[in-house]
Formats: structure tokens, sequence, C-alpha cells
């Protein structure tokens, strides 16, 4: 079994940061005559990078837009009916105590213009104090932080600050993100909190031509109020057949 502070220099050459240890070349050979499969595990299983975890409000029939702003959706704010404290609750248990946010532009600008001026809550607290990275071609014009752009490619955004250190990453509200980041194997896991009705219309949680993926089941909660709640682990490219 490779210890950690030796694998250090291992790593490097297989193109990862670490501290190099000139004691590791039995280590070194022993890596480098692993099948990929193998080298990829160990890989996963010894660098730690920050969580990203998809959350999002969802219909029976996938619908996530909850705004008029957004265009012509008649059914605005019709989360509002099933909020209970238990419900609260939980979505808080879900984004942990500490937690940093993924924003697209036209949620970011929603929420700026409602939780900074919201009542000091455990929810409104906590989404005034992440940071928030925001994918944006108009960084200048951000003003609801602590906040950063992520930079002209999102892409590459995302794996730096996922890289950094810090607490987990919370997405909301972006079916368009949702898409990039599964398409690029960035997302970690995705809670779907499923509401009892169907809209029929308005914006799906995946845009169109999102990459086909299958996911694993972690865990399944249902309330009072008929929401449920469904945790999943992003696993892999879906088999058929």
């Amino acid at each position: 079994m490779l210890s950690k502070t030796r694998l250090d220099w291992i790593l490097v050459a297989w193109g990862c940061k670490a501290i190099v240890s000139c004691r590791a070349s039995v280590e070194v050979r022993e890596f480098l005559a692993m099948p990929l499969e193998e080298k990829l595990q160990l890989q996963k299983t010894e660098i730690q990078t920050r969580k990203l975890k998809i959350i999002e409000h969802i219909s029976l029939d996938g619908v996530i837009q909850t705004s008029g702003e957004d265009g012509d959706f008649p059914y605005g704010d019709w989360t509002a009916p099933y909020r209970t404290p238990a419900g609260r609750e939980a979505i808080m248990a879900a984004q942990g105590e500490s937690f940093d946010l993924l924003l697209g532009r036209r949620t970011y600008d929603i929420w700026s213009a409602f939780w900074p001026k919201a009542p000091s809550s455990p929810i409104a607290d906590g989404l005034n104090a992440a940071t928030k990275y925001i994918a944006t071609h108009r960084p200048e014009s951000l003003e609801w932080g602590p906040f950063e752009g992520l930079g002209p490619d999102i892409v590459e955004g995302i794996r730096r600050i996922k890289s950094d250190d810090g607490p987990d990453l919370i997405l909301w509200g972006s079916s368009t993100l949702t898409s990039t980041l599964l398409e690029h194997g960035l997302a970690d896991e995705v809670l779907l909190v499923v509401y009892p009705v169907l809209l029929g219309t308005g914006k799906r949680f995946f845009a169109e031509g999102t990459p086909a993926r299958a996911f694993e089941l972690l865990n399944t909660k249902a309330m009072p109020s008929g929401i449920i709640l469904n945790t999943y682990k992003v696993a892999e490219p879906l088999k058929t057949g």
C-alpha cells in the first residue's frame, strides 16, 4: 500500500501538484506499472478537491424556473405553498454549515436583488456570507459579495476553484451550467427537491443536448408536504443494451 507521503512524488510524475520526495523511486516505478484504471482510482482517492453539489427545486416534469423574469412564465413562485420549517431545515442540512456558491449570471442578478436585503436568518446569512463564483462576461458589474468571476474559460475556472482550499461548492438555478458540469465531469452530487406539481412549461433542469449520464441514488427523503429529496452521486456515462 503506497503511503500518502511517498505518493507525493509519484503524483508529480502523473502530472499533479505535490511535494517531491526523492526517496520514492520504488513507489514511482510501482505506480507507473499500474494499469490506467488503477492509476486514476489512486489519484482520485489521494487528491482531495472541493465537492461540487447541484441543488435544485424541480417539478415532476423537470421545470426549475420559478420566476417570471425569465420571460412569459405564468407560475411564478410555485414552490411557495410547499414551504415548511422541516423542508427548510432539510435544505440547510444539505448545504452544510459552510459553503460557497456557483451561479449563472441570471440567478446571481435575481438573488442579489433579494438576499442582501432579506432579514437575518440561517439561510440568508449563509448565502450572503458565501463566496459567489459567477459565470459572467461582465464581472465589473458584480456587487453582491464576496464574489469572483470564473473568467473567460468557465470550465477551467471551475476546475481551478475546485482545486483550491475552501468549503464545498453548490450550484443553484442554471441548466446551462448543469450541462457544462456534467459534460466535463465536474459535478459530484445532485440533490433534486421534487415537488408534486406538473407545470407544462418553463426552463428545464437539464438543457437540450446534455450528455447522457447514469446516477447512483445515495438517499431519498419524503416530506409530509409531498416534497421528495433525492440525492444522487454522478456516476458514469449512460450504458445501454
